[in-house]
């Protein structure tokens, strides 16, 4: 029997290539005959080019940027064979999992190395900027990329704002565009729908995760709108506010501005760049899953999108997921993992361990 192994991250404990190892190791421990293909998958959350860039085995470069609260950090980013495109995640330099609780401040963090990310990709002759939005530390409205693209942030006597210092957004009076843009266009992957403004907008519901007080939350969107209608007015082209606008804090929203933007679904992406069809057509169980399959799988997440391409097929597949949720998603078998303490030193073993514990007991009962 052949196997397409398919996990996305295990969101805190096991990323998506390491957990298609163990869940490999786990069906061969219970079935020596097994075939095998492992494909993890990313679906526009944290570390989703990354993951692209291995499955397409594209080239590395590295440099030095910025980190998202301005410390000197070893950035990266990929470019295809014909150094054209080049692929890179926010959270690379710009992330929030490499921030210490009392650093995340929305009102100082920014997306600047990225832009400086990108700008070094533009100098080797990058075009089209791939751009993983999942896993941002930021709010920011896209202006740190911008201002390392040429623009200047100025405040009411025409003085230019420094990055990273405290209300930059708030101080912002001016917006001055470069004289010359460079000439690149931008596909943002993402996994939320989500509009920039609005109830449930960026700033209402991932501002907290990012250091912004609930009392603060009012004020930084007024000083957003105000902002929204500076770059309207420097903008050579309609800007609205658009669905996913708030993923990442808003940066698909401030490129739109001045640079072709398409904004894609990160899984639908995903999947035509490593041909997932091709891959479930040849196998005949899929295998997939997920830290928490929930109702906000099926807007976009990786293992639903999986499911779909399945059942177009005709495949069986399988989720592994902790919790209670995921019955009568579609999924011919369910493999529950257990509960985990996530204030054990030991969490990445356990979580392991668990993996492996639960596939191996369910591939002994299947065959």
């Amino acid at each position: 029997m052949r196997f397409l192994i398919a996990p996305n991250a295990f969101k805190g404990t096991i990323d998506a290539d390491k957990a298609a190892s163990i869940i490999g190791q786990a069906i061969l421990a219970q079935y020596p005959e097994a075939e095998l293909e492992e494909c993890p998958i990313a679906d526009g959350g944290d570390g989703t080019c990354d993951l692209l860039a291995k499955q397409l085995q594209l080239q590395i470069h590295e440099a030095w940027v910025l980190s998202a609260v301005g410390r000197p950090v070893l950035g990266h980013f990929f470019l295809n064979r014909g150094q054209d495109t080049a692929y890179l995640d926010v959270s690379t330099v710009s992330g929030i999992k490499a921030l210490k609780p009392f650093e995340k401040n929305a009102w100082l963090t920014s997306t600047y190395g990225t832009g400086e990310l990108i700008n070094h990709a533009v100098a080797l002759g990058a075009k089209q900027i791939v751009l993983g939005l999942g896993g941002s530390a930021t709010v920011d409205m896209g202006t740190g990329i911008l201002r390392a693209l040429g623009f200047l942030f100025l405040d009411g006597k025409g003085r230019e704002l420094a990055m990273f210092s405290p209300s930059f957004l708030s101080a912002i009076a001016h917006v001055q565009r470069p004289v010359s843009l460079p000439a690149i266009r931008f596909t943002c992957l993402c996994d939320v729908k989500n509009r920039f403004f609005g109830e449930k907008g960026a700033i209402p519901v991932f501002g907290p995760q990012k250091g912004l007080e609930r009392q603060d939350l009012a004020q930084y969107e007024e000083d957003a709108r105000r902002l929204f209608e500076l770059l309207q007015k420097k903008s050579p082209f309609s800007l609205n506010d658009r669905h996913s606008f708030g993923a990442a804090g808003g940066i698909a929203l401030g490129l739109s501005a001045f640079f072709p933007v398409i904004i894609e679904e990160g899984a639908s992406f995903f999947f035509k760049q490593v041909e997932m069809e091709e891959k479930i057509s040849n196998a005949d169980l899929i295998i997939t899953g997920e830290g928490r399959f929930d109702s906000q799988s099926a807007e976009g997440k990786g293992s639903y999108e999986l499911l779909q391409l399945a059942k177009k097929h005709g495949k069986k597949s399988i989720l592994i997921t902790s919790g209670e949720e995921g019955s009568g998603s579609g999924f011919d078998y369910i493999i529950r993992l257990s509960d985990l303490d996530f204030n054990s030193p030991q969490l990445k073993q356990e979580a392991e361990q668990n993996l492996f514990e639960a596939v191996s007991t369910f591939v002994k009962k299947l065959f």
